[in-house]
């Protein structure tokens, strides 16, 4: 098998990734019907669609730590089967909503909290869950190949969505969401790998003591720094896009669905060349940083629309290689009883990066036009990454001198004696 797709040789690992691909595709037809509908009931509203966009991605930032406690405490399997009951239950209740002719924008308002909380509540369980279905040795390659998996569920999803509403009207569209949520159900349900419940007499695992862990590996508290600052000011390209696309290029709704095509594309690249890795370094994630936030600057001065397009490829191909060598340094460093905590903090933080970067670069393109947005966007990330550099390095130097205090030698100067 090639190397590319060598996780692929475990059939556990086969039936969980067409559960990531059925949940991702359903994820993305849904934002798009739910923003659909709640432009058609308020006649337009932004305000409305980004309100309903952020209750969705709120639950990450509340449940996502706590989902990742649960994550090493009880069964990831069942966690997810839970999670993913509670997808097709809220698709079916927009479908009756729709069809009874009672869906309003505080039914969808509700619903898009409800369906960004089961999501939320999977986030953990299925990235900690990698590991038990593929081993230590596939880890870096199924964590990439999950990648892949989420970038053609959002290239698809919206695609999907967008033909079914032109074609047949919403209710088939909202019907499609739960059949995809049902068929990452039954996927999941046929998997036999299922992590030991917490036994009896053990400690309980508490988000305090992954926490600590953390606080006791400084590279990986760096990991989780360069994650949050490059999320927060270089992964906006959904407003950045925008922005370029309408204000600086005066481009309409097709000339952004080509440009977020591009972007897509690159993303995906970037996760089928991350799938052909076998070990990820720390110099790889700091490379793939400084790599995408120089893209980012170049991307912001390009002066015409074609070449902003050739840029976009670029930075979704950098930005790709940046979160998959991040989260695969990240679960190859936390051991498996703690992986769902770490992971539940990972998922926090890069979430957490959208709502307070997003308005922060939206400022700047209202203030000084989108170009300047998109261009302090990479700044900010290039600071991140020199911040986080610079901390890490200060750390290793006090634990170096900690360590050199420690030993005096012997008068022939040999042998070293520890006090």
């Amino acid at each position: 098998m090639s190397p590319t797709f060598k996780a692929l040789s475990h059939p556990q690992y086969r039936r969980y990734l067409i559960a990531q691909l059925s949940t991702g595709i359903g994820f993305w037809m849904m934002r798009l019907a739910q923003d659909w509908i709640v432009l058609d009931l308020t006649g337009g509203s932004g305000i409305a669609v980004g309100i309903a966009t952020a209750l969705q991605f709120i639950p990450f930032l509340i449940v996502t730590p706590w989902a990742g406690v649960l994550a090493d405490r009880f069964s990831r399997r069942t966690l997810m089967i839970v999670a993913h009951v509670g997808l097709t239950l809220s698709a079916l209740a927009l479908l009756v909503a729709v069809l009874t002719g009672t869906a309003s924008v505080p039914v969808l308002f509700a619903l898009a909290a409800f369906t960004g909380a089961m999501a939320a509540l999977d986030q953990p369980a299925r990235q900690a869950m990698v590991g038990e279905l593929v081993g230590e040795d596939h880890l870096v390659n199924a964590v990439a190949l999950n990648a892949v998996a989420f970038n053609l569920a959002r290239i698809s999803g919206p695609a999907i969505a967008g033909i079914l509403i032109a074609g047949t009207g919403i209710p088939v569209v909202i019907g499609a969401i739960a059949a995809m949520f049902a068929i990452a159900l039954g996927a999941l349900t046929s998997l036999h790998v299922i992590r030991p419940v917490h036994r009896a007499g053990q400690t309980r695992p508490t988000f305090a003591q992954g926490w600590a862990f953390l606080r006791s590996r400084p590279d990986l508290i760096f990991i989780l720094g360069l994650v949050f600052g490059v999320a927060m000011f270089g992964l906006n390209f959904q407003l950045t896009t925008a922005l370029m696309t309408t204000q600086e290029f005066g481009g309409d709704a097709a000339s952004l669905g080509i440009l977020s095509t591009f972007l897509a594309l690159g993303s995906l690249v970037g996760s089928l060349l991350a799938a052909r890795r076998i070990v990820v370094r720390l110099r790889l994630v700091v490379g793939s940083a400084l790599a995408f936030s120089t893209a980012t600057l170049i991307a912001g001065l390009m002066p015409t629309w074609g070449l902003f397009g050739l840029a976009l490829p670029f930075a979704g191909l950098t930005a790709m290689t940046f979160t998959t060598a991040a989260q695969s340094y990240l679960q190859l460093g936390t051991p498996d009883h703690l992986r769902g905590r770490v992971m539940g903090i990972y998922a926090m933080l890069f979430f957490a990066g959208t709502p307070i970067g997003a308005p922060l670069i939206g400022w700047l393109s209202d203030l000084f036009g989108p170009r300047v947005g998109l261009i302090g966007g990479g700044i900010g990330a290039l600071l991140t990454v020199a911040i986080m550099t610079a901390w890490l390095m200060r750390h290793r130097a006090r634990n170096r001198a900690s360590i050199e205090t420690t030993i005096t030698f012997a008068p022939d100067d040999t042998q070293p004696i520890p006090r």
